[in-house]
């Protein structure tokens, strides 16, 4: 990543910390920024994540690790993500119709993790978030070997988490992220 690209994905971040406190109460941008700078290929998962569509903020610290953990803020699942189906397995199954590509590898590819059910209903206590879209979650295997894949969406007051046939896709599903620094 180029200096200038860097110092416009810090500017982003940060201005977006400071305008939503309330999900990192305690927390100081400084100490943000110096765990960035000092792990620099985490920027470039960020960066991928701001691309998207994604927003990334702070939404915590790990206790234990003392690492930050970012997740995918947007108002809704993030554009340039959806339209996809659940893994690789769904996607190769496909026989017409086929998305571009599917959750897991771009997350894979990005450098992050896709939000479990409980990182989910995590991030809506900030929100409500997907108010008009769907996000896939990491699916347990015991769900995943019988062919289908949960996704989660916040409808009249209240978090929902359904499930689907992995294969499927809409343009209004994509998926979000999660990612330690």
């Amino acid at each position: 990543m180029q200096a200038a690209q860097r110092e416009a994905l810090l500017d982003t971040l940060k201005a977006r910390f400071e305008a939503n406190m309330a999900r990192h109460e305690g927390l100081a941008w400084a100490d943000v920024q110096a765990r960035l700078e000092a792990n620099a290929d985490k920027l470039r998962s960020l960066s991928e994540m701001e691309r998207t569509g994604g927003e990334p903020d702070v939404i915590g610290q790990d206790a234990a690790t003392g690492e930050f953990i970012f997740y995918d803020c947007s108002a809704e699942s993030p554009k340039g993500r959806r339209s996809v189906c659940y893994d690789r397995e769904a996607l190769d199954a496909r026989k017409t119709h086929k998305p571009e590509n599917n959750a897991l590898d771009m997350a894979a590819d990005m450098g992050i993790d896709v939000l479990t059910e409980a990182q989910y209903r995590e991030l809506q206590k900030f929100g409500p978030f997907d108010t008009k879209t769907s996000s896939w979650l990491a699916t347990p295997n015991e769900i995943r070997q019988h062919g289908g894949a949960i996704f989660g969406d916040y409808r009249y007051g209240t978090v929902f988490v359904y499930h689907n046939g992995v294969q499927s896709y809409y343009a209004a599903r994509g998926f979000r992220g999660a990612l330690k620094v």
